[in-house]
């Protein structure tokens, strides 16, 4: 027989391991692969999009920059353009806001377009709009459309439909999630607006650190505030979606490829040490060693071959393609790809070079002996007696302990093996639950434990005082005024929210444990996740001012609370007064539903949808679980079958020795499943506390904006349990049955 054929004979005799081998090495290059590819994708999509507009280095905002100013702010940068930036309405059902950009150049934040023609400076009466508003309102080319600025109309023709770099996250004023029909952007030459242009924002692109041009920005002219790339919402919010990818694309593929490495030494030395016999055969008929190692070198190269280059292939085209339809309903980009990385094809060369190396040592180490010795069954493996075996409690000990006891002190390679593996697909499956426990929690925090309101009324532009005072009085509602403010303390700044409120049951403040606190007269609070990023307690002081304004307010802080959504300050009408500003609501909060019919109300959103909103926005996330979950489970499915397989195989001669002695085959099913019970309980204990990092790690890095208090629920850990004890005692029961039929001659060949 040659030996091609005997491979053949021996693949199909042992397909199940096989099988197993093949889909160990699928599953963990797929899931590597597949996850870190949707980030990659993510990061070189946007990145090679950033590139091709030219995205802005910062922003720097005024009333008006004139052409002196433009000269200064030449000298320090690279590249630098004005833009005029306003807000209009839409003249459409539900006077959706639009922003438009009167641009001077469009060299730097360059519109993108994807249909019709490219942007022309120097057309008067065009316009190129936002390609998710243009979709939603059914606009073409060619279409004219009508925005109202300040009491002013503009109507234009669409010559363009298309992208911005400044808008692949849309904040929207009354949901998580963007309502492309309610917002959208425009971009218009300089030329189109019918007065003067009086530019109030510089785009500047500059070759230095963010700290030094700000301090050059300082000397040169005066401003209202600056943003630099880094804290631009929407290039901030997509880098933090970028982050959590990125976390779970560092963590999770990279488990996956250790539990099935470690899995795969084992089986691979397994089914290469059950050849034994066959390989004296060989070597007693002439054949040489480095003919006989290359061939069972092949038995680990070809499996994993397979199973690692078809995870390489299908990975990236499965994975990412789950998770791009809810990434864009949140977020704009002119094309979603799945991304490569070079990693992916030396992950792939290690773990099939791992096969051969391994499969290279245990041939090895066989074929060194002569054809005699080699033909014979290999001598079982001795273990010296320790202190629980000499002390007098091992007597009283059950057999059943004894005999497993003394089985894993033989085989601790074995052992380890499988207390490893279960302890990694424990890990996963702990982060991956507590994930979906922390974003469930942040959930009923935000929307049932603070928020109590049916309704919120967006209050728009100019309105009515009178008329605002009457739909106050009929839905028996509150103020309350929410303002963007940039915040200075220890040499950092940011961007967060200010929250002006009176004392309303409508709201509920609570602290770290969810217990309800009072924001009191004359305090400023901060939210706990801003002052531990400043490094802030009560009493100390910051500076801050609301976006748009040039005057800076000093506060000491009073108060800290816990918001697990938004991050920022929190204080009373009163006390923002006496800080030296003015309350000026932004919102109608009531238990009410309210029907719009009200030019004072801009829009309403209801305390439901903003849910909605909420499990849209996680449902990415959600999706990551539900992935991570199906390949943990999978994995270990497939380590105790592996590890079973091994265990019985190498205790073989023991349990038909029992056997001859007189030993029930259920009473051996029990002492092999007492010993597969054993492993997984303790690689059960070991996963929960490196799952719970791992949670953590991945939790932490969902966001500035996001608080949580890392919990560890009885409910993930007995869902965990279950799944791994249901795992390993069928897993058990579908090898143990082979008791029965134990050819006991065989296994109880004596070794000479």
């Amino acid at each position: 027989m040659s030996l091609s054929k005997k491979m053949l004979r021996d693949i199909k005799l042992n397909k199940t391991q096989f099988i197993a081998i093949f889909m160990m090495a699928f599953l963990g290059i797929f899931a590597f692969t597949g996850i870190c590819s949707e980030y990659y994708g993510l990061e070189q999509t946007s990145d090679s999009f950033y590139d091709e507009t030219n995205l802005a280095d910062g922003w720097i905002y005024d009333i008006d920059f004139d052409d002196a100013d433009l000269d200064e702010i030449r000298n320090i940068t690279t590249e630098a353009e004005r833009v005029f930036v306003v807000q209009s309405v839409g003249d459409f059902d539900n006077d959706p806001d639009i922003t438009l950009h009167f641009v001077e150049n469009n060299t730097i934040s360059k519109f993108y377009p994807s249909e019709g023609s490219d942007f022309d400076i120097d057309d008067e009466d065009g316009v190129w709009l936002d390609k998710r508003f243009a979709d939603a309102k059914d606009l073409g080319i060619g279409d004219n459309i009508t925005f109202e600025i300040n009491g002013m109309e503009l109507e234009k023709e669409i010559k363009g439909i298309g992208y911005s770099p400044e808008y692949v996250y849309e904040a929207s004023p009354t949901s998580i999630i963007p309502d492309f029909g309610d917002l959208g952007f425009a971009y218009l030459s300089y030329k189109a607006f019918p007065t003067d242009v009086k530019y109030n924002t510089l785009l500047v692109k500059y070759n230095q650190s963010d700290s030094d041009f700000k301090e050059k920005l300082n000397d040169s002219i005066e401003y209202l505030s600056f943003t630099k790339k880094e804290d631009h919402s929407s290039v901030a919010q997509f880098h933090e979606e970028m982050t959590q990818h990125k976390m779970m694309g560092d963590i999770f593929p990279i488990l996956f490829i250790l539990i099935t490495f470690l899995t795969l030494l084992t089986t691979m030395t397994r089914i290469v040490t059950l050849q034994r016999t066959q390989i004296g055969i060989l070597k007693a008929v002439g054949f040489r060693d480095n003919i006989i190692i290359l061939h069972y070198i092949l038995y680990g190269f070809i499996p994993v071959l397979i199973g690692s280059v078809l995870g390489l292939i299908t990975g990236p085209m499965v994975i990412p393609q789950m998770f791009y339809p809810t990434m864009s309903s949140r977020y704009t980009l002119p094309f979603w790809e799945p991304g490569f990385d070079m990693s992916f094809v030396y992950i792939v060369i290690l773990l099939v070079v791992s096969s051969v190396i391994v499969t290279y040592l245990t041939c090895r180490n066989i074929s060194k002996e002569n054809p005699a010795n080699t033909m014979r069954p290999k001598a079982p493996k001795t273990a010296s007696a320790g202190l629980i075996e000499k002390s007098k409690l091992w007597k009283r000990l059950s057999f059943n302990f004894r005999w497993n006891w003394r089985d894993a002190k033989r085989n601790k390679f074995r052992a380890l093996m499988a207390i490893i593996g279960v302890m990694g697909c424990v890990a996963l499956l702990i982060a991956a639950f507590g994930m979906n426990d922390s974003m469930n929690d942040i959930k009923t925090w935000e929307y049932e434990d603070i928020s109590h309101f049916e309704s919120k009324l967006v209050i728009a532009n100019n309105p009515s005082l009178s008329e605002l005072d009457d739909i106050l009085d009929d839905t028996n509602g509150s103020f309350i005024m929410q303002m963007p403010i940039e915040i200075k303390a220890n040499d950092m700044e940011d961007t967060v929210l200010v929250l002006a409120s009176n004392n309303t049951d409508l709201i509920s403040y609570t602290d770290s444990n969810k217990n309800p606190i009072e924001i009191k007269e004359g305090k400023v609070s901060i939210s706990i996740k801003l002052a531990n990023k400043f490094n802030l307690s009560v009493g100390d002081e910051i500076k801050w001012h609301i976006v748009g304004s040039d005057d800076w307010i000093s506060s000491k802080i009073g108060q800290i609370h816990a918001e697990p959504v938004s991050q920022g300050l929190i204080m009373s009408p009163d006390t923002l007064e006496d800080e030296g500003l003015n309350f000026t609501p932004t919102s109608i909060l009531t238990t009410e539903k309210f029907d719009n019919d009200s030019d004072s109300i801009k829009s309403v959103t209801t305390l439901e949808s903003m849910e909605d909103s909420w499990t849209e926005m996680t449902s990415s996330v959600m999706m990551m679980v539900s992935v991570v979950t199906v390949v943990a489970a999978v994995l270990a499915i497939l380590v105790l079958y592996n590890l079973g397989i091994l265990s019985f195989t190498e205790m073989e001669r023991e349990v038909a020795t029992l056997k001859v002695l007189g030993f029930k085959t259920n009473f051996l099913r029990r002492l092999l499943l007492t010993q597969n019970l054993v492993f997984t309980a303790i690689g059960f204990v070991l996963g929960i506390p490196l799952g719970f990092y791992f949670m953590t790690l991945m939790m932490d890095a969902a966001g500035e904006s996001l608080y949580y208090v890392p919990t560890l629920t009885w409910g993930n850990i007995l869902l965990t349990a279950a799944i791994t004890f249901s795992i390993s005692i069928i897993v058990n029961l579908m090898f143990s049955g082979r008791i029965k039929d134990l050819d006991m001659v065989e296994a109880l060949k004596d070794v000479e």
